[in-house]
């Protein structure tokens, strides 16, 4: 990463303590770097070096309250941690996670749940999965029909979630379950929210077999009849769908600063490339045909990078996020898949060399295109929301 200009992170930052955060991050994941990073994917390992070491110099805590032990940030501090992670090689869809857990938690749980699981949480030393996709639900939440049932002693949940993430990792999983004892009156379910913990009897794991080259693991997972405790509820019963919402609009973030880290990754690799690569005694980034192509995608990057910077700091505001989040996944994505293509590009045929590290960015890139919510569902929400246009579906 020697070659990535400097002027590079300055632009986005809100505050002034962001650039050090940055370089801070930046100096501790720089020491394990891409080649580790694919070397624990290749092993189908952790990088438990590199989060041990995150959690204690504080950073996987930097939006938890400090009362909980975190560094008492907010989602502009997170988008940092995560972007700088990329940056040095190493996406780490963990702590995208913990960006939709976390502050659930802290916002509707109670005070139980929050000594329990926060300070864990802060310091790395806890995890927890998050189970909202069905097959068939889609982006449709309201199809959900994973559903949760009162019971003389709890409840007990039945259903089935998919590509929840690091599950095999973490001591519970957030589900969104269909409350079955509940209607909203509209013809659909009441959703309520539930933290599970993954060694209940009745859980049942599938791993899929999935392009993405990361080192967190996709499941099916199946939840038969499993029993849970009445404290096992986060929030108000049978609300859900709100209470769900102040970790979403968090995830689009903390998924475009993965893609925004990616570019950064990419754009750099290509640029040192491009300047020592020589052909007939000329760098190839003298040519206007390999440096347009990449200086047109930095301006890309940028700007996906300050629409990420304002959601945040928007959330952190507690003013309305989402529009600003969805743009910000949106425009993320679709600039990283760029940028990367085009770094592939300039190294040529070593540019689908694992040993370059950017060929095996690519489905990490392309999965924010779909997830976790699909550029189709943001566009409907922009015209809709954004320009009074029709509701289209």
């Amino acid at each position: 990463m020697s070659g990535e200009p400097m002027f590079f992170s300055p632009l986005v930052d809100m505050a002034d303590h962001h650039r050090a955060l940055r370089e801070s991050v930046g100096k501790l994941v720089g020491k394990y770097g891409r080649k580790y990073f694919q070397e624990m994917v290749a092993k189908g390992t952790h990088p438990d070096a590199l989060w041990q070491e995150l959690g204690e110099a504080g950073f996987l805590g930097v939006h938890i309250a400090e009362n909980y032990g975190g560094s008492g940030g907010g989602l502009s501090e997170l988008y940092i941690v995560i972007e700088e992670c990329a940056a040095q090689g190493c996406p780490m869809l963990a702590l995208v996670i913990s960006s939709i857990c976390a502050p659930i938690i802290a916002e509707y749980g109670s005070q139980e749940l929050k000594d329990k699981w926060l300070p864990g949480i802060a310091t790395g030393k806890r995890r927890m999965a998050f189970g909202i996709t069905e097959p068939d639900a889609g982006s449709n939440t309201h199809k959900i029909t994973t559903t949760a049932r009162r019971t003389d002693t709890g409840w007990v949940l039945n259903g089935a979630k998919y590509w929840t993430s690091a599950i095999d990792e973490s001591e519970a999983v957030m589900v969104v379950a269909r409350d079955g004892d509940l209607e909203t009156g509209d013809g659909r379910s009441a959703l309520s929210l539930f933290v599970v913990p993954t060694d209940t009897l009745g859980i049942t794991l599938q791993q899929i077999d999935a392009a993405v080259k990361t080192t967190e693991r996709q499941y099916f997972v199946f939840y038969d009849n499993v029993e849970l405790a009445p404290d096992a509820l986060v929030g108000e019963r049978g609300a859900g769908l709100k209470q769900v919402f102040i970790g979403l609009n968090p995830e689009r973030v903390a998924a475009a600063a993965i893609n925004n880290g990616i570019s950064r990754f990419a754009l750099a690799q290509a640029a040192e490339y491009a300047r020592d690569r020589t052909v007939w005694k000329t760098p190839i980034g003298a040519h206007q045909g390999v440096s347009h192509p990449l200086a047109e995608a930095y301006i890309g990057v940028q700007a996906a990078r300050l629409m990420a910077a304002r959601a945040a700091d928007l959330f952190d505001r507690g003013e309305d996020a989402a529009e600003a989040a969805n743009m910000a996944k949106f425009f993320a994505a679709e600039t990283s898949l760029k940028a990367l293509d085009q770094a592939i590009q300039v190294h040529g045929g070593n540019g689908l060399s694992f040993e370059y590290g950017l060929a095996d960015l690519w489905f990490i890139a392309r999965l924010h295109k779909t997830a976790p919510v699909s550029r189709e569902m943001i566009l409907n929400y922009v015209a809709q929301h954004s320009l009074s246009l029709p509701k289209s579906y």
